[in-house]
């Protein structure tokens, strides 16, 4: 089985991108907070939620016209999608869990509810371990949050204060894509890989999909398969969101990303940017000893996405200590992705 593993950096100068809401005992009664991790010694760590990253992810990828985002349905106090991976993107590749309530009232409202004409029936609770995984951005060093005061004063009488923290760092995250799991659908009776039931199954013999026999799933062409995975990554090279963007405006695309297909799930690269002086730097004996320990279990080049105005310095210093490692390939981060799928598309075999 084969991963796309990857390391990003995400460059927030001044940014509140994943906020926790009001602040207990703050001067203001409107005073937002942002999320942070606090260590025993006090030091202060911001971070974006893993949630709060694939739901950028997943709203960047619905900009994309070619991608199929599955509906979603509402029932009392659960949400879920139409877990149909044969047919949506996101499901497929994102992953699902969907349990819809047996009592008599549910059934006659989803009966009745004239948007779910289209909805594919469910006839037992299935579930999908999501192929794509990420872990939550962190900073990459302990930082000094900002709390920012202001006031809405456009109206006659008093201002209205509010108040809301901020911060500058460099946050740091990992993701994993298993190429295998992409577009292969199993109906073993385990939780988390119970993604077909017997209406999903009988789609899947219509459509004539692969049967995996021995390992009870149905598979997408590789035409098919290849097409969602360029799609998703395509979106992680575009990546949009955060909060408070309208009056701290962060990037959120990442200005340096590490990528490789390997063979194994664990990821390789964790361990390889650190920090001087609270910036990021790629530590290049890291980054070798990794290229050694996991040499067969590599597949394909090192692809390093570096936007041009971005640690130049340490650019310069990366570049002349991989002159002469030519599987290291060094390009803007959206080529970096563009690369990889090229690659992919070369060796359909890394999807086996």
């Amino acid at each position: 089985m084969s991963f796309i593993t990857g390391i990003l950096l995400v460059d927030a100068p001044a940014s509140a991108l994943n906020n926790l809401g009001s602040i207990d005992g703050a001067r203001t009664d409107n005073t937002v907070g942002v999320k942070v991790i606090t260590t025993k010694q006090g030091e202060v760590f911001p971070y974006v939620s893993a949630q709060a990253f694939r739901y950028w992810l997943r709203e960047t990828l619905q900009r994309n016209v070619e991608w199929k985002p599955a509906p979603i349905y509402r029932e009392e106090k659960v949400a879920y999608t139409d877990a149909n991976p044969l047919k949506w993107w996101d499901d497929d590749l994102l992953g699902y869990m969907r349990a819809p309530s047996t009592k008599q009232s549910a059934v006659d409202k989803r009966s009745n509810d004239q948007s779910r004409i289209d909805e594919t029936s469910t006839t037992t609770t299935i579930t999908r371990v999501s192929p794509f995984r990420n872990s939550t951005l962190v900073s990459i060093a302990p930082v000094k949050i900002t709390q920012d005061f202001g006031t809405m004063s456009r109206h006659e009488g008093d201002p209205v204060p509010h108040e809301h923290q901020f911060y500058r760092a460099t946050l740091r995250g990992l993701f994993s894509l298993d190429l295998n799991a992409s577009g292969t659908f199993s109906y073993r009776n385990k939780t988390g890989y119970r993604n077909l039931d017997d209406t999903r199954i009988q789609q899947a013999q219509e459509q004539k999909l692969e049967h995996l026999e021995k390992a009870k799933s149905y598979r997408l062409p590789t035409s098919e398969r290849l097409k969602r995975i360029s799609a998703l990554l395509d979106g992680m090279a575009r990546l949009e969101g955060g909060a408070k963007q309208s009056i701290h405006y962060t990037d959120v695309a990442p200005p340096l990303v590490i990528l490789a297909v390997t063979k194994g799930g664990n990821h390789i690269f964790g361990h390889v940017i650190g920090v001087s002086k609270g910036l990021p730097t790629v530590n290049t004996d890291a980054l070798a000893e990794a290229l050694s320990v996991f040499s067969d279990e590599i597949v394909s080049n090192i692809y390093v996405g570096w936007v041009k105005g971005y640690l130049d310095e340490e650019r310069a210093k990366f570049e002349t200590w991989a002159a002469d490692k030519p599987q290291i390939k060094i390009s803007h981060p959206r080529d970096a992705y563009q690369a990889i799928i090229s690659d992919m598309n070369q060796n359909p075999d890394w999807l086996s």
